[in-house]
């Protein structure tokens, strides 16, 4: 009997611990957590022996590996398709195979301006594209020139999500950010000026780290008159990090760079690495038509995503695709080549406040 009252307050304590803890728990169900599981996005070229782009290509066209393992593809998209879901797209449940058409488009024949038809700007919507211009010393012959083809090549991306508009010399200037505001990119290309040594590397390190910020396609399309001669980055650093983050590097070099084979080397390597292309110009019709190249390529490009399958390496990973049927081995790929996993990663993000109501008038 004597127990009874250190019972009775051992259960007491017992009872307010136990509320404490539900209502603890309630406190926590304010808060979701999310855990960020990354997708493989792919920007993959499909051409003919003669450069032409195939068009008509369906998800079971398409064979993706990751170190040997057979990936599923999650997503697909065409051109200016909608992304959607593979269960949501053509399966071959009965359904007629679709041919394959090659299309060729004359990047010369745009006009003066380098303007594309509407057809060809409404294939790009979607894409976040980052212009990086060269204003080093390298850069005080046909300035100007490079000026207009960079403008006209903005004001083609008319349907474009956004665009922003980056240069550098031995800083990294981000002249327009990210923005959808064609007006603002034109103004700051207006009022670049030409000076300092050229930090190439430092400053596409910079661009890649915030393109990769953004979903969809991600591109950067620097214009570079030469080599680089104060980047204390190396090269095979930035073309590693675009190649992780799924952004697409296109070059478009003058005349300049070829009187330094080991700048057009690593040009090369690193465009082809990450699915873009190097274009080295001999004048400013040649600049033109490069940036015209480059708006056709985007425009023609297969947008296919997959959850990679269990893999124990936490390193580089090979990524291989292919086209299934033997009338598609013909055909060329052009995408990256692999990636490095992004270490996982969580976040809390706490519940929205309830609206308060209007206060009468």
């Amino acid at each position: 009997m004597a127990n009874r009252p250190l019972r009775f307050l051992l259960c007491s304590i017992l009872g307010l611990l136990w509320g404490f803890i539900i209502w603890a728990a309630g406190q926590e169900n304010d808060a979701h957590i999310h855990v960020v599981v990354d997708m493989v996005q792919l920007n993959v070229a499909v051409t003919d022996n003669k450069g032409n782009y195939i068009t008509g290509l369906r998800p079971q066209d398409f064979a993706v590996t990751e170190d040997g393992i057979a990936e599923k593809i999650a997503t697909f998209a065409e051109g200016n398709e909608a992304t959607r879901r593979v269960m949501d797209v053509a399966s071959s449940d009965g359904q007629q195979p679709v041919k394959p058409v090659a299309k060729s488009f004359d990047s010369g024949q745009h006009g003066s301006a380098g303007e594309p038809p509407q057809t060809l700007n409404s294939m790009l919507a979607g894409a976040n594209v980052f212009v990086l211009f060269d204003t080093s010393n390298y850069m005080y012959r046909g300035f100007v020139f490079a000026q207009d083809a960079i403008a006209d090549f903005i004001r083609s991306l008319e349907t474009v999500d956004k665009v922003a508009f980056y240069s550098y010399s031995r800083d990294l200037l981000r002249a327009s950010e990210l923005t959808s505001d064609r007006s603002q990119v034109l103004r700051s290309i207006r009022t670049t000026v030409a000076g300092d040594d050229a930090a190439l590397y430092n400053c596409l390190l910079l661009t890649v780290k915030d393109a990769a910020r953004f979903t969809g396609k991600r591109v950067v399309v620097v214009f570079s008159n030469g080599p680089d001669n104060s980047s204390v980055v190396p090269p095979e650093d930035v073309a590693e990090l675009a190649q992780s983050t799924g952004t697409a590097v296109y070059m478009i070099s003058t005349q300049e760079a070829r009187l330094e084979p080991v700048s057009t080397a690593v040009f090369e390597r690193m465009t082809a690495a990450t699915g873009g292309k190097a274009y080295f110009a001999k004048n400013w019709r040649d600049e033109k038509r490069a940036f015209a190249s480059i708006r056709d390529d985007l425009a023609h490009l297969y947008s296919l995503a997959y959850y990679p399958q269990p893999n124990p390496n936490r390193g580089w990973r090979a990524i291989t695709v292919k086209l299934v049927g033997e009338h598609l081995k013909k055909y060329h790929i052009r995408t990256r080549n692999g990636y490095r996993p992004q270490p996982p990663r969580s976040f809390a993000e706490s519940a929205p406040e309830p609206a308060s109501e209007a206060a009468p008038d």
